[in-house]
């Protein structure tokens, strides 16, 4: 699948190199004027994380807008992201929630239902307990755990949030996907010789993903944007989705770049559109750094 633009204004990337392998070109400019200028159906793996809409602070967009402008704003963009997927492409999809206003998310999804099929629904659990009784009697945990990071809520009514939705939609609801790239191994043995497709010794992942941040030392420093999400989350939607098939990975939303430095570990040649220069910048940088390493 080719990195096709089709330019009317002679549109051209602010950055472009090569790393893992992978082409990684670079748009500043809001989605919506970059995503018309590129080729339809030329991308085969979307993964983003668009603004939430629940007042966080970002530097160049206003998160606040009216629901209805914004869920109209969000049917633009998911438009624009339609017309250039591949017909057995994927669309994942990461919202978030606040707990007075749970609703946010499933709205996002109910307007790329218009669009789209949704064909799963991923849970990204970012912190978990685990009891050491449910744990089962073939796990190594000999005591009760608490893993993860999570934003504590201070409140006498809500429960801390521990997770965020990735919808996986995709033009038809019929991609195949790659279910054992990001497989576990049968926790009881047994159970290999038990099912036809365990020949691999590894089961279906499932939709609950565990996927923790990384402890980080300063936030203005280490992650110096209000919403991001752990490189592992778009590593694991492309893999989900079939790196061999991913083609050409797109982020509309890029932030900091988490998507990207996926890409450029996996190999896979990856468009980003980011409005905030600040921000392209520091992806930028990021993505350099994690292929030096």
């Amino acid at each position: 699948m080719a990195l096709a633009l089709v330019s009317r204004r002679a549109l051209r990337p602010r950055y472009e190199f090569r790393a893992g392998g992978a082409t990684l070109r670079f748009f500043h400019g809001d989605c919506l004027e970059v995503l018309p200028e590129l080729g339809a159906a030329t991308v085969g793996v979307v993964v983003t994380s668009p603004p939430y809409n629940l007042g966080i602070k970002y530097r160049s967009y206003r998160d606040d807008l009216p629901r209805r402008e914004y869920l109209n704003w969000t049917d633009r963009w998911i438009r624009a992201v339609t017309r250039v997927i591949a017909p057995q492409g994927s669309l994942f999809l990461n919202v978030g929630a606040k707990p007075t206003d749970p609703w946010i998310a499933l709205e996002v999804a109910q307007v790329a239902r218009r669009r789209l099929k949704l064909q799963n629904t991923i849970h990204w659990v970012k912190s978990i307990a685990i009891d050491r009784e449910a744990a089962g009697a073939g796990s190594p945990i000999d005591r009760d755990v608490a893993v993860g990071h999570y934003k504590p809520i201070n409140s006498d009514r809500f429960v801390n949030d521990c997770h965020e939705y990735i919808f996986h939609f995709s033009p038809g609801g019929r991609t195949k996907l790659d279910r054992k790239a990001v497989g576990v191994p049968y926790q009881d043995p047994s159970n290999i010789a038990r099912w036809a497709q365990a020949g691999e010794g590894v089961r279906c992942r499932g939709n609950t993903w565990f996927i923790p941040y990384e402890t980080i030392q300063s936030r203005d420093r280490d992650r110096p944007h209000p919403a991001s999400f752990p490189p592992k989350v778009p590593e694991q939607c492309v893999r989900l989705h079939g790196r061999e098939r991913a083609g050409v990975m797109l982020d509309p939303f890029l932030g900091l770049g988490s998507s990207a430095v996926a890409a450029a570990r996996m190999g896979v040649d990856f468009i980003g559109i980011e409005m905030d220069e600040h921000y392209l910048r520091e992806a930028v940088k990021r993505v350099k750094a994690s292929v030096a390493d």
